[in-house]
């Protein structure tokens, strides 16, 4: 499978959109939780900034290793979710930037063969790499779209 077009565009900016969204709001609205039980802005931040070298990781295993398996991510069973959790906005936002283009170099630079190598995943199967850059672009979306809702106080 190869990449396509829209993939590598969304790879490249599609986190730029976090900037813009808070660049419009009162920095008090980033503590501001929907529901006890539910993350606010920060946190959302805080676990997209997390979840990049995640996925780092596991990419490099599935180069290096012939169909590892993964089981779910779940930030609350992360011991250094923790640790991102207390950075201040500047500080995650400059890493999510940093580790972006590192994946961006990482996925962009890869050979076909190496593209169709698959990584296991508990719930959703056999993914190839593209699959899985797809499935990390989705999953940052809807953080990012969630982000959009805190923002501007729409109902979640």
């Amino acid at each position: 499978m190869k990449i396509y077009p829209s993939l590598t565009d969304r790879l490249k900016t599609q986190h730029q959109a976090i900037e813009n969204i808070l660049s419009s709001i009162d920095s008090g609205r980033l503590l501001v939780k929907p529901q006890p039980d539910k993350w606010n802005i920060h946190d959302n931040l805080a676990h997209l900034a997390r979840y990049q070298p995640v996925f780092i990781d596991r990419i490099n295993q599935i180069l290096g290793t012939d169909e590892p398996f993964f089981a779910r991510y779940k930030a609350e069973d992360d011991p250094e979710f923790e640790y991102w959790r207390d950075l201040d906005i500047e500080t995650l936002m400059k890493q999510l930037n940093e580790d972006r283009a590192d994946i961006y170099e990482l996925i962009t630079n890869l050979t076909d063969s190496q593209l169709d190598r698959i990584g296991v995943h508990k719930k959703y199967g056999s993914l190839n790499i593209v699959q899985w850059t797809e499935f990390f672009l989705l999953h940052e979306a809807h953080h990012i779209y969630t982000i959009f809702q805190l923002a501007y106080d729409i109902e979640i």
